[in-house]
């Protein structure tokens, strides 16, 4: 399987945790607050976000922030792709014991 690296020369994809924590908390301050950043990394976080797909992608409420359609189409597609990165990054198989040098079989 390959990926064409040319598709993430210009994204962060820490903007993408940020947007499915922003997705899930549906309000910037409580993201920002589990994220340990301030209130306005969120707010920049979303702007960069933003522009990158062309839509407003959260909407302000009176208790915080809706999802847009767009939102709710990235979020369906993100979660399951970022649930299965934090599985790799949280397992066993990216650390290095008994002073094996990573691609040593």
């Amino acid at each position: 399987m390959a990926i064409n690296e040319e598709n993430f020369h210009d994204v962060d994809l820490n903007l993408m945790v940020t947007f499915l924590v922003l997705y899930r908390e549906l309000s910037v301050t409580r993201a920002a607050t589990l994220m340990k950043v301030g209130q306005p990394a969120v707010s920049g976080s979303l702007a960069r976000l933003r522009t990158h797909f062309d839509d407003p992608l959260f909407l302000r409420t009176g208790r915080g922030v809706r999802p847009t359609n767009k939102a709710i189409e990235i979020a369906e597609s993100l979660l399951p792709a970022l649930s299965r990165i934090e599985t790799v990054l949280t397992s066993n198989l990216h650390r290095v014991s008994d002073g094996e040098k990573v691609g040593q079989q």
